[in-house]
């Protein structure tokens, strides 16, 4: 019998979750099941099953998989040497999340938001959404900083504070976009540029 190689391995997992991702991006996690994942990939129940033994270790990936696009966010949100103003760094990462949700395969938003709710329920979805949400709001942090070394908010600002509300403003985007589709980055910045005036 041939080895396998770790190639391979790679490929068919990432085969086995993009095919869990569209049956959740249909379904939903509740009704997304093991024979509907297996169906999609077109492999064996014994090749998803040596990949991941239950429907709980899929959720656990896709969910890992769909927020680890917060990595991105701020890859070029910060760029530049002008004064950097919360609500610019914002509308740019909710910029990149449109782009994000364009990409072929699936709008990752609506698994992100599913991810939310199941982290509810389930622990390991719990453990992946608390993680990549601490580290998008840290990035906050970091913008709030700036922001004060800019002097575009005060200097006695708590950049714990400020990360916080600009983090909630990241979800209500997202939830706006899917649930009534009437709202961009740009009407969204706009909204918070005229409250804080």
């Amino acid at each position: 019998m041939p080895k396998v190689t770790e190639e391979h391995r790679v490929a068919r997992r990432a085969q086995i979750v993009a095919a869990a991702r569209s049956c959740v991006i249909d379904q939903g996690f509740h009704k997304t099941t093991m024979a509907d994942v297996i169906a999609a990939s077109e492999l064996s129940a014994g090749a998803v099953y040596g990949y991941f033994k239950s429907k709980e270790e899929i959720v656990a990936a896709i969910a890992e998989e769909a927020l680890s696009s917060v990595d991105e966010l701020f890859e070029n949100a910060m760029v530049g040497d002008e004064p950097l103003s919360p609500t610019l760094v914002l509308e740019r990462v909710l910029k990149h999340i449109v782009s994000i949700a364009d990409r072929p395969g699936g709008d990752v938003t609506k698994i992100a938001l599913q991810a939310w709710a199941e982290s509810l329920r389930n622990p390991a979805v719990k453990a992946i959404a608390e993680g990549k949400y601490r580290m998008l709001r840290g990035r906050f942090v970091e913008v709030a900083r700036r922001a004060q070394a800019d002097g575009t908010i005060p200097a006695d600002a708590d950049p714990e504070v400020v990360a916080q509300v600009l983090f909630g403003f990241v979800p209500g985007f997202i939830l706006q976009r899917l649930l009534l589709g009437d709202v961009t980055a740009e009407s969204y910045t706009a909204g918070l540029r005229a409250i804080l005036r």
